[in-house]
């Protein structure tokens, strides 16, 4: 319970620093000229609340594109969530009344994010807000005892969420930054009878890909 709780706290705390952080250093805004970046990142996604029930951190990935909205500061930005757990199942289902342990779970959802940045010199502070969904698989275990065979299937469950967040980023010159990124996600569909809240962690490259579509 107290590894539990402390996990919980970390994340949470860390997402609230760097949220503040970003408000505290962007006093005067000023914004990139740049129009659209890819970004791809790494980390970790942590389960939080009753999801710590049933998931377990595992490493995960993301994907996702800026791009701005006309000439205000405003960019829009699409992220697919590709989140691993390990996975415990929990409840016992008519079809597959036996449980698994240790399996893994996948998460396949799309957030469409408002995302407002800022820059100072090299580096720049955003945050978003956005909703979107997709679906998570999780994994079934089915035991045929006569013929001594366990079959292996995913279960796939589609999810609304909402997710918010926040990010730090460093120009490496006019091609490409690093960027540190903090969010909280939260579906709007039971899985194994409990809520799903997760706090991602990513660190990744934002690729400048605005010279391609735009003069």
């Amino acid at each position: 319970m107290t590894r539990i709780f402390s996990s919980r706290f970390t994340c949470i705390f860390a997402l609230l620093m760097l949220l503040t952080t970003c408000r505290i250093l962007a006093q005067e805004k000023a914004y990139r000229a740049d129009k659209m970046f890819f970004r791809s990142g790494f980390g970790f996604s942590f389960p939080v609340g009753d999801s710590n029930d049933y998931l377990s951190t595992k490493f995960s990935t993301s994907l996702g594109l800026t791009l701005a909205l006309g000439k205000g500061p405003l960019f829009l930005y699409p992220k697919l969530n590709l989140h691993a757990f390990g996975f415990d199942q929990l409840v016992s289902e008519p079809e597959y009344r036996d449980l698994g342990r240790n399996g893994r779970a996948t998460t396949y959802l799309l957030n469409i994010a408002l995302e407002d940045p800022t820059t100072t010199e090299k580096f720049g502070f955003y945050g978003y807000l956005g909703a979107g969904g997709g679906m998570i698989l999780t994994p079934r275990v089915k035991l045929s005892p006569d013929a001594g065979i366990a079959t292996l299937t995913n279960k796939a469950t589609g999810m609304p969420i909402a997710e918010a967040g926040g990010g730090i980023d460093y120009s490496l010159g006019p091609a490409a930054l690093i960027f540190f990124e903090a969010s909280y996600l939260r579906g709007f569909t039971k899985v194994q009878s409990r809520n799903f809240q997760s706090v991602p962690l990513n660190l990744g490259v934002k690729t400048n890909i605005s010279r391609l579509f735009f003069k």
